[in-house]
């Protein structure tokens, strides 16, 4: 039973992950205007961005057309050049939203941390700054004097949903937003973002723990609490239960291990609810797999309290893992087809244990009528 759950949700979640043929529009039939011709164009990975440049290497001059949607009618898009790393600290930015006279504008800022924005001048020299927006996607142009040595750069790209008092507001800390960054090759025309690998990874470390602390652990405890009722499934139900628990704690270490992984790399992001409860997981189901090897026989007189322990400690981590799995399914900020089909296996699991908990109180009640009956007959 569990490796069919495991199997349709990894089916399941190859579907809900395929990227949208919609997702951007091609930047090769971007009209940008008969005055403004580029030499390259890349769409953009994430948030419907793409890219258009020329680079001048005699000048060092690099011109550039970013095409993006805000996240909000009230938003603003962003593009910068991070000459010292890969993230957002260290940009040197450029960023285009509607004025308090509804005429778009374009500012620029060196972003030096993660605190409120401060209009500045950057590490470049730009000219002709404009924008325009033009059916629901925002366009902004310039030229950036990056010199003649500086052949591949690392970009980033941002939107956000509104402005306050002439200052962008902070954008949303969802899957794509955390992965707009990349690189720009100026002479080979290539663009490359680095959010397939950190949408790899984080894919991985949804699955590993929703497969484990989401499914395979409360199938292991199905098969606890319901199979040892039939004398014909022991030991056969102790050897399920085990073998389950096991493999569900190894694949959610795992997973704990990619969420370690994920958040050394994601500086100055901070998912504290979810952080803390994946370490209780961990604590806590590392404590249930050393307790089996100091498990009292059924005779000793500890062994009473040794099931009260482990079964509150049991369904404790079921429930946290549920309640994780959910949390992280928002973080991820994946298609509502992701939570849906996730519902979807806990309900079956659910419906089977509403099953087997009704035909195990069945099964109980008719012994002890036939105990009762047995009892009054030798008397």
């Amino acid at each position: 039973m569990a490796g069919a759950f495991v199997l349709l949700f990894a089916a399941i979640a190859a579907v809900c992950f395929l990227p949208s043929p919609a997702a951007a529009q091609g930047c090769k039939s971007q009209n940008l205007g008969s005055n403004r011709v580029f030499a390259s164009c890349s769409d953009l990975p994430q948030l419907s961005a793409s890219i258009h440049w020329t680079y001048d290497r005699a000048a060092g001059n690099l011109s550039i057309a970013f095409v993006a949607p805000p996240a909000a009618e009230g938003g603003w898009v962003a593009w910068a050049i991070n000459p010292t790393g890969t993230g957002m600290v260290g940009s040197q930015t450029l960023a285009t939203f509607r004025g308090a006279d509804g005429r778009m504008v374009v500012k620029t800022y060196d972003i030096k941390g993660y605190g409120p924005l401060e209009e500045s001048k950057i590490a470049f020299e730009t000219a002709d700054l404009a924008a325009e927006y033009v059916g629901g996607t925002m366009r902004m142009f310039g030229t950036v004097k990056v010199g003649k040595e500086m052949t591949v750069v690392n970009q980033v790209w941002q939107v956000g949903e509104s402005v306050t008092a002439g200052v962008p507001d902070k954008h949303a800390f969802n899957q794509d937003n955390m992965n707009s960054k990349g690189t720009l090759d100026l002479i080979l025309g290539v663009s490359s973002g680095s959010g397939d690998s950190g949408t790899r990874k984080r894919n991985i470390h949804g699955i590993l723990n929703a497969v484990s602390w989401g499914i395979l652990l409360p199938t292991g405890a199905i098969f606890a609490r319901y199979l040892k009722t039939f004398q014909s499934a022991d030991p056969a139900w102790f050897y399920l239960h085990v073998s389950c628990q096991l493999i569900g704690y190894i694949v959610g270490v795992a997973g704990w291990g990619t969420g370690l992984n994920l958040g050394s790399k994601s500086k100055g992001v901070q998912h504290t609810t979810h952080r803390n409860i994946g370490i209780t997981l961990f604590a806590l189901g590392t404590l249930q797999v050393f307790a089996l090897f100091l498990r009292p026989n059924k005779d000793h007189k500890y062994r009473f309290y040794w099931n009260i322990y482990h079964y509150l400690v049991g369904y404790t981590v079921i429930i946290l893992g549920i309640i994780n799995v959910f949390k992280g399914l928002k973080i991820l900020g994946t298609d509502q087809k992701w939570t849906t089909a996730y519902i979807i296996v806990i309900c079956i699991l659910g419906g089977i244990a509403l099953l087997l908990e009704a035909i195990t109180w069945m099964i109980v009640l008719r012994r002890k009528s036939r105990n009762t009956k047995s009892n009054s007959n030798a008397i």
